[in-house]
């Protein structure tokens, strides 16, 4: 296959015959999957399923997260023609890669969204893939954390955030995007042992144990020195990867609902995620990209690297298991 297959190729979401391969359909046509892997809802021979929560009910300041799996799909349409760049295999032919659609729920009924995503998630695990989801705000990570930690028991978690989201709040079934890890950590889901939040930027009097590898040490120290300490921590736990992109600085990601100045640069995302190649991923997530505020589309860019980032993470997981 090569770039000339575009005369005849299209709509690759829906006409490829297989889980695996490049894609060489016209970046600017065609239904816009991630990474134009095939849509199903039939998770047979499939080893990772990449699926959309559309949900920002939780949002602190600028809404729009909902929309933020559909623009990451579209700016994923510029990377399947190559392996993803760093790497020493190719993801997306070695491994049986779907775009399980989206979850579908009552947003008239936001109190049983948790329980549905749970359920939905569950449902890949049990049918033996890893999830990446594209986010939606990042509350969306303490239903799938329940799910991971049912198959794992309690996981390490790997945040890359602007925030550390573990402020105190005790009513379980409150829906917040800045108290999900608290409640995840204080019911024994998450283990803070073993966990690291890395880019953070904004205060916070407890953190419950977790490690912190604030935004100014990684530019200090650089991002080699950061995986390093990564490493150390997580050992070789199940661990699920969260990134709420305003891990970035808001001149790489200006489209989310709570940028803080300060960030990560684009750069240094891209080096720790190829560099934690090894770590014992189970899954992750890409959340709180909100087109509405990046008319440039630089956001939803950076959101779909990193998911891909991450399916390369899971690809060297399971190949060298």
């Amino acid at each position: 296959m090569a770039l000339e297959d575009a005369k005849t190729q299209v709509d690759q979401a829906f006409t490829r015959d297989d889980l695996k391969g490049p894609s060489f359909e016209n970046a600017f046509g065609g239904a816009t999957s991630f990474l134009r892997r095939r849509y199903t809802k039939d998770l047979t021979g499939v080893d990772i399923a990449v699926t959309g929560v559309p949900f920002d009910q939780a949002v602190t300041n600028r809404t729009g997260t909902r929309l933020g799996p559909r623009a990451i799909r579209e700016a994923s349409s510029l990377q399947p023609y190559d392996p993803p760049y760093g790497w020493d295999f190719d993801v997306l032919s070695e491994f049986a890669i779907a775009d399980y659609g989206d979850l579908a729920f009552d947003y008239g009924h936001v109190s049983q969204f948790p329980a549905a995503l749970t359920a939905h998630i569950k449902g890949i695990l049990d049918a033996g893939a890893a999830s990446v989801v594209l986010g939606g705000d990042h509350y969306i990570s303490f239903p799938i954390l329940k799910a991971y930690a049912e198959k794992y028991g309690p996981i390490s978690l790997l945040q890359f955030d602007a925030h550390s989201d573990t402020w105190p709040d005790d009513d379980i079934d409150r829906i917040d995007h800045g108290t999900m890890f608290y409640k995840a950590v204080k019911s024994g889901i998450v283990d803070p042992k073993t966990s690291v939040q890395v880019g953070i930027r904004t205060t916070n009097p407890d953190t419950l144990g977790v490690t912190t590898i604030d935004a100014r040490e990684v530019h200090e120290l650089g991002p080699a020195a950061a995986v390093a300490k990564i490493k150390a921590v997580l050992g070789d736990r199940p661990c699920y990867l969260t990134f709420d992109i305003d891990a970035l600085d808001p001149a790489f990601a200006p489209g989310t609902g709570t940028p803080v100045w300060g960030g990560l640069t684009s750069a240094q995302a891209a080096i720790m995620l190829r560099d934690l190649a090894g770590i014992n991923i189970m899954g992750g997530d890409i959340v709180e990209v909100s087109p509405p505020f990046d008319t440039t589309g630089a956001t939803a860019i950076a959101g779909a690297h990193v998911a891909t980032e991450i399916l390369c993470l899971l690809g060297h997981r399971m190949r060298t298991a």
